[in-house]
């Protein structure tokens, strides 16, 4: 069995990532989007509890860095989007390729797989959260999507721009998220299991473990087996 929601993972921050609001669980395409699947929320609380800190890297574009996306495909054709800031682009590429090659997958050119995913306001409750009653401040702030999570947990899209509006509003009925970022979400997804899946979470944690790298996004959906196997 797979998780039910699809492997995004958001590197550095463990908590980062549209149809109309619904008052109904959302079916699996809703439910496609970077930073919160199960396995990324393994990470996130494994990172809490060994003291990481959260947020990008100190680097940032501007002082001889610079922005530069990578994109390609994982073990079974998963879609990967690496977002980096760096110096030396040669060097960059380099130790992504690498990385891709390693564990069964390969760069791609441009747009090759970005156009897979779209930019989203996200904000994300835990299990126990008053769903009915979020719903109904959500719609009213303004938000576009509210999907409820198989492990009771509940994501709050909004359009980017009307993020930091839905946002406050949110907060100021008494539903402060407990993350909150706009990011990039998975519009179809690729379900993984067995060795396919073992060497994607490779890739994924290998890319995350780059200097260089910001964020890395992907739409797989990793089975139940091997996020059990990672806890």
């Amino acid at each position: 069995m797979s998780s039910a929601v699809v492997y995004g993972y958001h590197t550095r921050l463990f908590s980062q990532s549209a149809p109309k609001l619904s008052f109904a669980p959302a079916p699996p395409s809703h439910r496609l989007m970077a930073g919160h699947s199960k396995w990324a929320n393994i990470q996130r609380r494994r990172g809490q509890r060994d003291g990481k800190r959260g947020g990008f890297p100190a680097r940032a574009p501007g002082n001889g860095f610079e922005t530069v996306r990578y994109e390609g495909y994982g073990p079974g054709g998963a879609a990967v989007m690496v977002d980096c800031v760096t110096d030396d682009r040669s060097r960059t590429g380099a130790e992504v390729r690498r990385a891709f090659t390693k564990f069964g997958g390969n760069l791609g050119a441009n747009g090759s797989v970005s156009y897979l995913f779209n930019t989203v306001g996200l904000m994300t409750y835990p299990p126990g959260t008053d769903e009915e009653r979020l719903m109904q401040v959500a719609l009213e702030a303004g938000a576009e999507d509210v999907v409820p999570n198989a492990d009771g947990s509940i994501e709050v899209l909004a359009d980017p721009v009307e993020f930091e509006t839905v946002r406050a509003i949110l907060r100021d009925r008494g539903f402060a998220p407990a993350t909150a970022e706009v990011t990039q979400r998975a519009s179809t997804s690729t379900t993984l299991s067995g060795d396919a899946a073992e060497l994607m979470v490779h890739l994924l944690e290998a890319l995350e473990d780059l200097d260089d790298v910001r964020d890395v996004y992907s739409n797989v959906e990793i089975s139940d087996e091997v996020i059990s196997s990672r806890i």
